[in-house]
């Protein structure tokens, strides 16, 4: 695996964890580096670090906090 690829690993932690418990990446980036894009883009879709995970984790959190106010009226 090339030495900036294992860089970029190394200093993003959930990357790092993610190809950890998937160690069938480490294949595929050792064949071809660029793979890393694809990779990051699973583990975001896996670990719900998307832009619409945050989102929709954002409206729940609204929803519940306006539930909770509306308790106390």
């Amino acid at each position: 695996m090339r030495l900036d690829t294992q860089f970029y690993i190394k200093n993003n932690p959930n990357i790092y964890r993610y190809l950890r418990e998937n160690s069938h990446w480490y294949k595929y980036l050792n064949r071809n580096p660029y793979f890393i894009k694809e990779m990051e883009a699973e583990m975001k879709r896996i670990y719900k670090l998307t832009a619409k995970d945050k989102v929709e984790k954002f409206s729940n959190n609204l929803e519940m906090i306006s539930k909770v106010l509306e308790v106390f009226r």
